[in-house]
């Protein structure tokens, strides 16, 4: 795409490249106080990620980057790092694609989202958190393979865009949309398809506050790297974050709050209990910051809340709550 493309029109764009590829995912609108006393006087609107193929938002921009490839690139393959759902959203979309696939995968990775991916068709590449980026690099250049990168990638956020241009849709009345961070790309592309639609929306970030590479880099001017993660949302868990996110998020973010491990929890809980839905951590955080009253909304307020992900099994689901 050449500059003269608006950001909107590069996710509206990606939404014609995945149109029929992906499930156009339901919303559940719902009074506030329906589902907790503390929400009361808001209108809800949960975007239903789960329902997602791959089980996440990711394969939205993973099959918007695979049609960006040439034939020749396709051929050489693609590579990832990811800690489960961008893994598996790149090993769906490349044996869709007829694309071989490498995922390099940190240590941290629960155990039933590398044997999905592997499942997939994928290769796995296994590493320590601290030599994630570093693998990263060496098997994407050992295979003569394309990057895909889980966040900092306008053509991949581009694709997550897409949820974004669906919850407006859903919810024209929308005056507030909260979303999950953890690279942050799937909050700069909403936040781009939102913002540019519909300018006074206010787009609120949240963060686990054991992840939290988006707050902190927006504290110190500056981008910041973690020393170390630790939080039960490993899908919200890279230590650090990318320019082309912080890009958008200053240009279209109005914040990005934080929520505990005990806040996603019960918030999963809430999820799970109320609206009968299986939610995975990372895919809680957005109502975790809601439930604080962090995000800075209003009574009388329609709130768009993103359910991102529900890659989640049994055992790990007791274990959490």
């Amino acid at each position: 795409m050449g500059s003269t493309v608006t950001h909107l029109e590069a996710v509206q764009a990606a939404r014609k490249t995945v149109s029929g590829k992906i499930e156009r995912t339901p919303t559940r609108r719902i009074a506030g106080s329906d589902l907790d006393p503390r929400l009361d006087g808001l209108e809800l609107v949960f975007k239903c990620e789960m329902f997602q193929k791959t089980g996440s938002f990711k394969i939205r921009g993973v099959l918007n980057k695979l049609a960006s490839l040439s034939p020749e690139e396709k051929a050489r393959g693609v590579v990832a790092m990811s800690s489960g759902n961008h893994a598996q959203a790149v090993a769906f979309g490349a044996r869709m694609e007829g694309v071989p696939a490498a995922i390099v995968m940190p240590s941290y990775a629960v155990q039933y989202k590398i044997d999905a991916t592997r499942a997939l068709g994928a290769d796995i590449v296994m590493c320590e958190s601290q030599d994630l980026i570093a693998t990263y690099m060496r098997t994407t250049q050992e295979r003569d393979a394309v990057a895909i990168h889980p966040f900092d990638d306008p053509t991949v956020f581009s694709g997550a865009g897409t949820l974004g241009l669906e919850l407006l849709e859903d919810a024209p009345d929308l005056d507030a949309a909260i979303v999950c961070a953890g690279g942050g790309g799937l909050l700069a592309g909403v936040a781009t398809a939102i913002k540019s639609s519909k300018p006074d929306t206010r787009i609120v970030g949240v963060e686990p506050e054991g992840a939290c590479a988006i707050r902190k880099s927006l504290d110190a001017g500056e981008m910041v790297t973690l020393s170390s993660v630790d939080t039960i949302a490993d899908g919200l868990a890279p230590p650090f974050t990318g320019e082309h996110v912080m890009e958008r998020v200053r240009q279209y973010v109005d914040d990005v709050a934080v929520v505990t491990d005990d806040e996603i929890r019960e918030a999963m809980r809430l999820v799970i209990e109320r609206l009968r839905l299986v939610v995975e951590p990372s895919g809680a955080a957005a109502l975790a910051g809601l439930l604080t009253g962090r995000v800075g909304v209003s009574p009388g307020d329609v709130v768009g809340v993103t359910l991102s992900g529900g890659n989640i099994n049994a055992e790990r689901l007791k274990q959490l709550l």
